[in-house]
């Protein structure tokens, strides 16, 4: 069989040799973002998929947390890998399927939904990003579909702190020791270092907060509790009259969370800081306690800053607040362009994404730019002009026994405005930014 040129050339790798091979029916493997373990899963699916199985019509799939994540990591890498010979008419665009002319299907799925996998049996498929799936994906949904041809599943994504994800890689690390490769399950696992230039993970760990660089980039399940914004020390990160260093001619970040009780926003400029660095300083706040609503924060921001002469930038929750002013008046970012745009005629921009980022994806960009892995700070604080935010990098706290997200119940007041000013850092900043990756030296598949 002639593969297509899809088909390059892999690094060495003994572990990932290992878990190709792998006599395991079900595989977890947590492994160092960038460092080819979806690749490696790609490959796995389609030459499973080529081979067959003894059932007529063998059905694989490739699932992750939503159908436009799956799409985005698999759809057309698969497409290429498969060669054009083996398939049976056009892959389906719209139900995500590619048909082999042995008769076998692959399918990419999304599972925010896990009872999508429900219905017909599947012979083997790859869970990708699996510690952002719900819990019961697997006991309730995937498993049972397995069952009927004994398939296989592999288990794959960085590590989510210690949550379903940590629990599945113990028990197949408890069950290969056991039982070796008679085991049911297995566990392999590497860090980004094994894979990516040395000068690449200097640069990260440089820019990553260490307990962020240990997860992503070591692959290790970090146990976060505590303080959710942990590297912040008011020594190091608040400044006596940062706000002094505002620029009314650059740009000026509005942060938004639209809540309610407390209405929030946080304002910020980029910015060469009191340390030498260049980073995020918070020159101002917007704090209305009681029975707030969006235009008032909007409204609050105007009045405070609208003499700015500069770009004015808007982030903030993608989705709006669920108790804010959308149910009467129209969306959160349509009352805040409708008060803020008068006030920056063609200065105005909104730029939040179209889906929030996690979480923990936001907590890790923020403790990332207060404190990176060499030591560097790039945010800071004008504790006068922004108490609360200063009283909320101390005091958020992570949920206990949790998967790093945030403990929202401790403290009604806590919480909003770092959320605000996080989705800004999540976005411009995100932790794992960067280009694709390039794996080559030598095929061992």
């Amino acid at each position: 069989m002639v593969l297509s040129n899809r088909w390059e050339p892999l690094r060495p790798h003994d572990v990932q040799r290992a878990l190709y091979n792998s006599p395991h029916r079900f595989t977890v493997n947590p492994a160092g973002r960038r460092s080819g373990k979806t690749e490696l899963a790609k490959r796995k699916l389609v030459a499973r998929a080529l081979v067959g199985t003894k059932y007529r019509r063998p059905r694989f799939f490739a699932g992750a947390p939503t159908r436009d994540q799956a799409k985005r990591i698999y759809w057309d890498d698969l497409k290429a890998l498969v060669p054009a010979a083996l398939v049976k008419g056009r892959p389906s665009e719209t139900q995500l399927e590619i048909s082999l002319v042995n008769g076998a299907t692959i399918a990419v799925i999304g599972l925010d939904k896990p009872e999508r996998i429900e219905g017909s049996p599947w012979d083997g498929g790859l869970l990708d990003e699996y510690a952002n799936m719900k819990r019961e994906t697997w006991q309730e949904h995937v498993r049972p579909s397995l069952s009927d041809r004994g398939g296989w599943c592999v288990f794959l994504g960085v590590p989510e702190g210690r949550n379903h994800y940590y629990d599945l890689y113990r028990r197949a690390v408890a069950e290969q020791a056991d039982r070796g490769k008679d085991s049911e399950w297995g566990a392999y696992s590497w860090s980004s270092a094994d894979i990516l230039p040395e000068e690449e993970i200097a640069a990260a760990q440089r820019d990553l907060d260490p307990l962020v660089f240990e997860q992503e980039y070591e692959a290790s399940f970090v146990n976060f509790s505590g303080r959710a914004y942990h590297p912040f020390v008011e020594a190091k990160h608040c400044a006596a009259r940062l706000a002094e260093l505002y620029d009314p001619d650059a740009d000026l970040i509005l942060c938004f969370d639209f809540n309610v009780e407390p209405g929030v926003a946080c304002v910020a400029q980029e910015v060469a800081l009191p340390n030498g660095m260049r980073g995020t300083a918070v020159i101002g706040e917007v704090w209305i306690p009681q029975a707030s609503n969006t235009p008032a924060v909007a409204a609050r921001l105007a009045r405070d800053w609208g003499d700015h002469r500069g770009t004015v930038i808007c982030h903030g929750d993608a989705a709006g607040g669920a108790r804010g002013s959308a149910q009467t008046e129209g969306s959160d970012w349509e009352l805040v362009e409708q008060t803020l745009a008068p006030v920056f005629p063609g200065r105005l921009s909104l730029r939040h994404p179209r889906a929030n980022p996690s979480q923990r994806a936001r907590i890790n960009a923020m403790n990332s730019r207060l404190l990176a892995g060499d030591g560097s700070v790039r945010l800071m604080v004008d504790p006068a002009a922004a108490e609360h935010v200063v009283r909320d990098l101390e005091g958020v706290r992570l949920l206990e026994g949790g998967a790093g997200e945030l403990n929202k119940k401790s403290d009604p007041d806590l919480s909003h405005i770092s959320d605000a000013l996080g989705y800004y850092v999540a976005e411009v900043f995100p932790v794992n930014a960067g280009n694709r990756v390039t794996i080559g030296e030598m095929s061992w598949v």
